[in-house]
């Protein structure tokens, strides 16, 4: 039985300069499950993490972390509710200037009294968990993309966090990439007793890791629930998200002629003949 906390949404409107992006969420995402908010682009997916994790305020509403209210919380104690989360941001979010031992030390030396001989033993463990333990002295600009993910992720570890939430993990790799990283979350599913949260547009994904769907679309929810009660839905506009279909429209198709490349070599003549 899973003592990780469940993350409550109760009536929640959020937006910027009191503009709703989302409004009226009454959500809540189960404790020790794996959740994940879906939906087109613009919908609010990453609006409605940052205010979950209170870097925006709510414009109304409330977000309970287990039983906590985090919207009337006071700074201290708001700081310990945050180092019970971890955050995987959708680049990996390192120091450029720091090591990678470094910048996944930093949670560590900042929030804890461990001695650096423990600090580098979490760190090291936490890197091999991920397969990352041969790079510890390297920086930043020295790791792949997907190097950079799985150092976000074990970053995001290292505190032993009781919930995770996951910006987009899946952004900007490769089918085959993709793929090992939903096999790495899942694994730390397994290894750790945590809630995750995943924010993602990758419908492969969501279907081969959720437990629990949020669907976001025309500023609100559409859907939450079991991925195989999404996938037995009938409604027209989540069939066609779940489909990937396109939705016929009446626009005005634009029509340009090629320039050629007479025109092409007088542009080209002219830019490089200025001083």
């Amino acid at each position: 039985m899973s003592k990780a906390p469940s993350i409550r949404l109760e009536n929640l409107t959020v937006g910027y300069g009191g503009n709703p992006v989302v409004s009226d969420l009454n959500i809540e995402f189960p404790g020790g499950k794996l959740s994940m908010v879906v939906g087109g682009s613009g919908s609010g997916k990453s609006t409605l993490l940052k205010h979950v994790l209170q870097l925006q305020p709510a414009i109304t509403g409330k977000i309970f972390f287990g039983g906590h209210d985090m919207c009337a919380l006071s700074r201290s104690k708001l700081r310990c509710i945050r180092q019970r989360m971890g955050v995987l941001f959708q680049d990996g979010a390192m120091l450029g200037s720091l090591r990678l031992k470094d910048n996944m030390a930093l949670p560590l030396r900042e929030h804890t009294r461990l001695n650096e001989a423990k600090i580098m033993e979490i760190v090291h463990d936490r890197l091999e968990l991920v397969g990352l333990d041969h790079a510890m002295e390297l920086f930043p600009n020295e790791l792949s993309g997907g190097m950079r993910k799985r150092a976000g992720l074990a970053r995001a570890l290292v505190m032993d966090p009781q919930v995770l939430f996951c910006d987009e993990p899946t952004s900007g790799l490769d089918p085959v990439m993709s793929a090992e990283l939903d096999l790495l979350l899942l694994e730390m599913m397994r290894h750790f007793d945590m809630t995750m949260v995943v924010v993602t547009h990758d419908l492969a994904s969501m279907r081969g890791l959720a437990d629990f769907v949020v669907v976001l679309g025309e500023g609100r929810s559409l859907f939450q629930g079991t991925l195989e009660e999404l996938e037995r839905t009938e409604d027209p506009y989540l069939r066609r998200f779940l489909d990937r279909a396109a939705e016929e429209r009446d626009a005005p198709r634009l029509t340009m002629p090629p320039l050629g490349p007479e025109v092409m070599k007088r542009n080209c003549d002219r830019i490089l003949g200025e001083k």
